[in-house]
């Protein structure tokens, strides 16, 4: 029997899909969005023609339309459905990956021209500000959090913050950009002190949630991608710490594949995407500028295993929607 918008009993396999349609679908937007922008390092490079980039960064345009259009149904059509998301204590940390998903999309179109857009971005940066505000606000209000509740996942609305030098300085927004960085690596310093805390004195991380650890690599890599553009491109000191830093992190998390391959497959696998990408993109510009061959070698080799994760988790994913195994209630 199909619910309605007021039934209040409980969930049931069938009840329409539509009502269960995650916002951890945006991940795959900005896993495709990374792909693209690391392909663009890509082409920089002489490594791949040039376009490709554009491609798949148009491929992850529609992506990204389509599973906003099913978002937005889902909200006109179950309301309290999505309430219940934003109410979610580790569901809400992906609200900002709708708004990431379009300044990713920005800044991989550059190439068709500020005027086209600088709209967008302008558009999508003031919404990732009041997205960010209402998920800190959420987690400094009366409600109740648990340590339980503390995963990597929670770097998402800083990660978004430090991705919007990445178009904006290019459109001429300095100090825009440099607002929302410096707003980004605040809350990336304060998490990872929490999220160690969390790892390290209380209980493991769900295993359902396990994928997210992946997710430490991205801020440090995103930093320097978005240092570089506020610096002029020089790999100064401050640079060099935060590719380390994403250096480390990647070594950490090679001590967790054996333990994160063995995971049943669940749309939180799409975590292991971006970081990839943004590492990528990182470990490309670090060799453009610096000359650096070990880590050309290193952008190439991860350049590779970006496309092994994520033809992985596009046929798992598809696999999954076929039999039905996408969009259910939890529990």
């Amino acid at each position: 029997m199909e619910a309605t918008q007021g039934d209040p009993g409980s969930e049931t396999l069938a009840e329409p899909r539509l009502k269960h349609f995650p916002v951890t679908f945006f991940a795959v937007v900005m896993g495709l969005a990374g792909l693209s922008l690391a392909t663009l390092r890509m082409e920089v490079a002489g490594a791949i023609p040039a376009g490709v980039s554009l491609v798949l960064m148009a491929v992850t345009a529609l992506a990204f339309t389509a599973i906003a259009g099913f978002f937005v149904a889902k909200a006109l059509r179950y309301p309290k459905a999505l309430r219940a998301e934003w109410e979610h204590p580790v569901r809400i940390a992906f609200f900002p990956a709708i708004t990431i998903g379009v300044l990713l999309i920005c800044a991989g179109l550059l190439p068709l021209g500020d005027e086209i857009i600088r709209p967008v971005w302008m558009a999508a940066t003031a919404a990732h500000l009041a997205v960010t505000l209402g998920v800190v606000s959420a987690w400094i209000s009366h409600r109740t959090f648990e340590q339980a509740h503390l995963t990597p996942a929670w770097f998402i609305p800083a990660v978004g913050n430090v991705l919007v030098p990445l178009a904006g300085v290019h459109l001429g927004f300095p100090e825009i950009s440099w607002f929302f960085f410096s707003v980004g690596m605040l809350f990336w310093l304060v998490f990872l002190t929490l999220v160690f805390n969390r790892l390290i004195f209380h209980n493991p991380i769900a295993e359902r949630l396990l994928p997210t650890l992946v997710i430490l690599v991205a801020p440090p890599s995103v930093g320097f991608v978005a240092w570089l553009q506020l610096n002029g491109g020089e790999v100064d000191a401050f640079a060099r710490v935060l590719y380390y830093c994403a250096t480390m992190f990647v070594l950490v998390t090679l001590t967790q594949v054996g333990k994160l391959i063995r995971l049943p497959f669940s749309m939180a696998w799409w975590a292991y995407s971006f970081p990839v990408a943004a590492f990528t993109v990182a470990s490309a510009l670090f060799a453009e500028r610096t000359g650096a061959g070990f880590q050309r070698s290193l952008s190439y080799v991860a350049y590779a295993v970006l496309w092994v994760v994520i033809a992985i988790l596009v046929s798992k994913t598809l696999a999954a929607i076929r039999r039905d195994e996408i969009c259910r209630p939890e529990g």
